[in-house]
């Protein structure tokens, strides 16, 4: 016969109300959870289930030197216009831009961490910088990270620049750590209007040039001054080549009302 004497009990570091299991074997104590899953109070850990002050729409197009970020300068308390001279397109370094849509406590509290991480970089002090793609992709890490945790940061973000190489990288992170890139990415509304606008006009054997590219950054801005109820004719700009990563701007859009003469039925 065999002998159990030695055998663990069934239900030996059973799960006690409000843990985890601690599976057989294992007689190391449970790892202490995250703050964000503890108790912090009488009534519980409170999460944001929605984002409060918020940014609209941030338009990126690559050409054929380097990409252009583009984000209007107004955050809204819901359908406040409360903050209008904001700006929502950030330089991290030399090399990299950074444009925030969404919950703009979160976007500061992301450029937070994205600067310290700049801060640590430096300390190794190695001679490595880091490129676009690797910040992209140190995003989608972070975001999901936070998604599991079900305490997401209600962003969505795009990150553009340039490599050591000057290749130029221009993509898209959202909340859920979900990623791509591509020679134009928007958030908000300018996913529904800007994106149709600059892949209508795309050449199919070249990249956009730099003029090109800034035409269809002005006509973008445009459009969703127009027809986005929660941007602003201000806008600034982010470029970065080989040569240049900077901010310009504001910028005002063009305005021209004379067709809402013809505008009837309200």
């Amino acid at each position: 016969m065999m002998n159990n004497s030695c055998a663990q009990p069934m239900w030996l570091n059973g799960p006690s109300p409000g843990q985890f299991y601690n599976f057989m074997g294992g007689n190391n104590a449970p790892a202490q959870l995250p703050r964000e899953l503890t108790t912090a109070g009488p009534y519980g850990t409170k999460h944001s289930t929605a984002a409060i002050t918020t940014g609209s729409s941030v338009l990126g197009i690559r050409f054929d030197g380097g990409v252009l970020v583009a984000a209007d300068t107004l955050v809204s308390y819901g359908s406040l216009a409360r903050y209008q001279n904001i700006e929502r397109v950030f330089q991290i370094n030399n090399k990299i831009l950074l444009g925030g849509g969404g919950d703009f406590a979160d976007i500061q509290s992301i450029k937070r961490s994205i600067d310290q991480k700049m801060i640590e970089d430096q300390c190794c002090n190695d001679g490595v910088v880091m490129k676009p793609a690797e910040l992209s992709s140190w995003l989608t890490r972070v975001l999901y990270n936070r998604r599991c945790r079900m305490n997401p940061l209600y962003i969505d973000v795009v990150v553009g620049g340039v490599d050591e190489a000057g290749k130029p990288f221009l993509g898209n992170v959202d909340l859920r750590g979900r990623a791509y890139d591509d020679y134009v990415v928007a958030t908000g509304f300018g996913r529904h209007l800007a994106l149709p606008l600059v892949r209508e006009r795309k050449p199919k054997d070249r990249e956009f040039t730099f003029e090109e590219a800034t035409s269809l950054i002005r006509e973008s801005m445009k459009v969703l001054y127009y027809r986005d109820t929660r941007s602003l004719p201000q806008y600034t700009v982010g470029i970065c080549t080989a040569n240049d990563c900077s901010i310009k701007g504001p910028f005002k859009v063009e305005e021209n009302w004379t067709f809402a003469e013809g505008v009837s039925g309200y």
